[in-house]
């Protein structure tokens, strides 16, 4: 016979009782000291204005007290109780409590305004608390409730969320910085690029002359790295990737980063197989087929130790929100340390709530700015992949424009770094000639020749176009892609592609 549940759970406690019958912290007299401090003296306002809010106040009347002060200051009036007394003659709430009269009383009350500071910052901390206990009621209600279609996990993670929410509304010290300590900070930034002989100001991409261009990723930037599909988008992120993880590694954090890998598009395996072809020369293909010779996979599994401990972590979580990702990367920068944010792709995630097909800007423009919030967040670069528009493929020359990022406008704005790849090789071997007729075989030859001296010119070659950087000039760099390999390298000036 099954056991009612009542009759399972233990008997509340004394303790238990007295816990849920006590009130939620507040103080109510340092309330009516800050209040009345700011009647006195109305410079008392400017030391709580910067984080204080109506919220704030455990006593509701004197939060609408508060608003109001706040909203007469605002107008360059002055608050007291003379000039407040029209806001609550007619207020029910403020008639029970003894209505203008009361007032008076909070002048009664004032402490001094060198001590205002402090009271408004206790009745912060005190509202921040009654916060944290609200979420805390709500997480076990979420947790008790029936509902099936939301797992723990994503429970777990709105929690967090509202956690995260929580503690940074309670920074409530940030504010106007001098422009010494700014200074300091960039001769700070400028010392860590000399000791590097000047090589990087940010995290390495592992390629010579991208890095020569861009710096490095920097901290706080957002980075769009867009292209038609077939473009080697994700292989470049994939050895960028890597290399900085790698980096990181092997030099004890010079340069390289501790690398989150959001993977919204391929699985975890499929992308460290990629890393694993990239290093042991193996074709990615014939991984996937199975049509590895002995040799060959002794050689992959010896290459494993080796790359093992890498500094990279992947979560292949199909349709993330904006929200879940912050979450998760916040998290890994709390364990690890994360120096950089690889999303693949930005069109796959997914925003706060589903939207029309009509409204996808907006849903855009959503998640490019909590990305590149992110960025700033953490003090981390983020690398977002981009797919773009097909009116590249009806243009004569394919080379991508700004203009070309899907719901571009929201992107372009939101970026710090837009760059492109462009691999003239791909439409090359989409136009190769065909002979359409017997006549037609003389030139066709003619045509042959010129399309394989064309893409024999063209053959491995890639270019990476940096067609807006927020800190630095914009520009082009060339590099060899192995398809068969999934990997991108720094082009050898004095060899040709095929060596």
């Amino acid at each position: 016979m099954p056991i009612a549940l009542s009759a399972a759970l233990p008997a509340l406690s004394d303790d238990s009782l007295e816990q849920a019958r006590r009130q939620p912290p507040h103080n109510v007299p340092a309330e009516k000291a800050l209040l009345g401090a700011i009647f006195v003296n109305n410079r008392a306002f400017e030391r709580v204005s910067e984080f204080l809010r109506p919220a704030h106040f455990a006593i509701g009347h004197h939060g609408r007290i508060f608003d109001a002060v706040t909203l007469l200051i605002g107008r360059g009036q002055l608050a007291d109780p003379v000039t407040l007394r029209r806001f609550f003659e007619q207020e029910q709430a403020m008639a029970e409590i003894g209505g203008p009269a009361y007032l008076v009383e909070l002048a009664e009350s004032a402490t001094t305004i060198i001590n205002a500071g402090e009271y408004g910052r206790l009745i912060h901390d005190l509202h921040l608390k009654r916060a944290l206990i609200g979420i805390g009621e709500e997480m076990v209600n979420e947790a008790f409730s029936g509902a099936v279609d939301q797992a723990a996990t994503e429970q777990i993670e709105q929690a967090e969320q509202s956690l995260y929410d929580l503690a940074t509304t309670g920074e409530y010290d940030r504010g106007f910085e001098p422009f010494d300590s700014s200074l300091k900070k960039a001769l700070e930034m400028a010392e860590r690029a000399h000791k590097r002989d000047g090589k990087l100001a940010g995290a390495t991409t592992g390629f010579h002359d991208l890095d020569l261009l861009l710096g490095g990723l920097h901290p706080s930037d957002l980075v769009i790295l867009a292209g038609r599909p077939g473009m080697g988008k994700t292989a470049l992120a994939t050895n960028i990737a890597f290399n900085a993880a790698n980096t990181h590694f092997r030099s004890k954090g010079a340069e390289g980063a501790v690398v989150g890998f959001f993977s919204l598009e391929m699985s975890s395996e499929q992308l460290a197989a990629r890393i694993l072809s990239e290093q042991t020369n193996i074709s990615s293909d014939k991984m996937r087929k199975g049509q590895l010779s002995s040799e060959d996979f002794d050689r992959l599994a010896g290459t494993v130790p080796a790359i093992n401990r890498m500094p990279m972590y992947i979560d292949d979580t199909p349709g993330l929100t904006v929200s879940a990702l912050r979450t998760r990367a916040r998290r890994l920068k709390r364990q690890h340390n994360l120096g950089l944010i690889v999303v693949d792709y930005l069109q796959l995630i997914s925003g706060a709530s589903p939207s029309r097909p009509d409204n996808r800007v907006q849903e855009v423009s959503e998640i490019t700015r909590g990305l590149k919030v992110l960025a700033k967040e953490l003090s981390v670069p983020v690398l977002a992949l981009s797919q773009l528009s097909r009116q590249v493929e009806a243009r004569e020359d394919k080379k991508p424009q700004l203009s070309d990022l899907r719901e571009s406008g929201s992107i372009e704005q939101d970026a710090d770094v837009v760059m492109f790849i462009f691999r003239e090789e791909y439409y090359v071997n989409q136009r190769k000639p065909v002979q359409r007729d017997e006549e037609d075989s003389g030139k066709f030859a003619e045509r042959y020749v010129k399309w394989e001296e064309r893409k024999v010119r063209v053959e491995k070659l890639a270019e990476i176009i940096v067609a807006k950087q927020r800190h630095g000039p914009v520009g082009s760099v060339e590099m060899l892609f192995e398809a068969n390999h999934t990997r991108f390298k720094d082009l050898d000036r004095e060899h040709s592609p095929e060596t």
